[in-house]
């Protein structure tokens, strides 16, 4: 049988907000990220920030890496009950095109530094050569 997801109110969240108990919501899921705290690579000044609160629209904003949201998946408690839910729909979003093979989007990461190192180059030695 499975599992039912434990639900929380926003004021439940709330009231997690310090080090001793770091709660944070993104897309009206509940995370306990107090074991995290350390270990983010932004510093536990960014979750303490968000300590209590819907984090959503912030943690889009910093475009977090896939890996980031499959750590994620180990903190979550639960979710906020449907009264308290804020943008149902954006839980439906999926992250990324979902036909894309991965091995496609990877190379979409080196190809912008690839190209400026090139552009870049090419200036330098138009300059250079120029100068003799």
């Amino acid at each position: 049988m499975a599992e039912e997801t434990k639900k929380f109110t926003k004021k439940e969240v709330d009231s997690h907000k310090d080090k001793k108990s770091t709660w944070i919501i993104i897309h009206d899921n509940v995370y306990d990220v107090t074991e995290f705290l350390e270990e983010h690579p932004g510093g536990e000044e960014v979750l303490l920030e968000q300590a209590g609160k819907d984090a959503t629209e912030n943690f889009e904003d910093v475009g977090h890496s896939t890996d980031a949201r499959t750590l994620m998946k180990q903190y979550l408690i639960g979710e906020l009950v449907d009264a308290d839910k804020t943008n149902a729909a954006a839980k439906e979003r999926k992250w990324g095109n979902e036909t894309e093979p991965e091995e496609a989007s990877s190379w979409k990461s080196w190809l912008i530094p690839m190209a400026l190192a090139l552009t870049a180059s090419l200036v330098f030695r138009f300059f250079f050569l120029k100068s003799n």
